[in-house]
């Protein structure tokens, strides 16, 4: 385990920063879909054969969306290589370069999705590849912060009440959620299936945050986790019945209305924050509860729960 000496606040800081990045980069690729300039800009890398063209109409969201994830790009690689100089812990190194090799490949989707004239199965493994990678910036700077080195307040799993195998569940049901609504965004799909899913997945998150604060309240980091990700996907499913009924509301509009794109724009960043709570919430709870033995009967061995 890392001790305290190891903490390096300036890679924690950079963490944050590029986590905070991801985010925004999130919200451009919504305000790209959500304002039908997807297609502004034909040509990649380059647009219209320029590194900079006129910023206007949808080639400034577009163009810009590229701006973003070129420095979100810059700023993974920094990111890696500090972590191969400064960081201790192997694991944690690897996660740096699955981060640099993921941002690049949403970058060639990206870059493919242009070329091919929006494929909805290209278009949308982009999408659904945003978010985890969003996910994964959020569990490296977790990593590196100083709480996480100083060690966990770690308790027995109630054998009654199991959560440790269980907590997968929410991050695995938020992520198809999401690629339902990535989807549904690019014409692949009804919007139907997505709205299907959305009480399913919130059933999930609701089972086992409550759960947790059930029976494992007294553990302070697990708590403020559960309660996070509750107060999230409540968020999330206000804003995604929002943008429903102003996008039903405009349906005959010639061109996307500010209201309709600022809730879409929302649900899809809440979205990625829904997805990196319960991320979050995962790795807490494998963190902060052992697993416990149960001897079976019938001379069986004992197995882990």
């Amino acid at each position: 385990m890392a001790t305290k000496s190891e903490f390096n606040a300036g890679l924690h800081r950079w963490s944050i920063v590029l986590a905070c990045c991801t985010l925004l980069l999130v919200v451009a690729g919504g305000m790209v879909t959500s304002r039908d300039a997807g297609l502004s800009v034909p040509d990649w890398p380059l647009s219209y054969g320029k590194l900079m063209p006129p910023m206007e109409g949808g080639i400034l969201y577009e163009h810009g969306h590229r701006m973003i994830a070129t420095t979100v790009g810059m700023f993974t690689i920094v990111s890696m290589v500090w972590l191969l100089r400064a960081e201790k812990r192997r694991w944690l190194r690897v996660l740096g370069i699955v981060a640099l090799l993921a941002v690049i490949t949403q970058g060639v989707l990206g870059g493919i999705t242009v070329l091919y004239l929006l494929p909805w199965y290209v278009s949308s493994a982009h999408a659904s590849l945003a978010q985890l990678f969003f996910s994964t910036t959020v569990a490296i700077a977790l990593f590196t912060s100083k709480w996480w080195i100083d060690g966990p307040a770690v308790i027995d799993e109630d054998t009654s009440h199991p959560i440790r195998t269980l907590s997968v569940a929410a991050p695995v049901a938020v992520l198809c959620q999401l690629a339902l609504g990535a989807a549904a965004r690019h014409k692949a799909i009804g919007s139907i299936f997505h709205i299907c899913g959305s009480p399913i997945v919130t059933g999930v998150v609701l089972w086992i945050s409550l759960r947790i604060l059930l029976h494992y309240a007294g553990n302070r980091e697990l708590r403020r986790g559960a309660i996070t990700l509750i107060s999230i996907t409540f968020c999330q499913v206000f804003l995604g019945i929002a943008a429903y009924m102003t996008r039903i509301a405009y349906a005959d509009a010639v061109q996307p209305m500010p209201l309709m794109v600022t809730f879409t724009v929302l649900h899809v960043a809440v979205g990625a924050l829904t997805m990196a709570s319960s991320v979050a919430l995962a790795i807490l709870v494998r963190r902060n509860l052992t697993s416990t033995e149960v001897r079976v009967p019938s001379g069986r061995a004992a197995v882990a729960v």
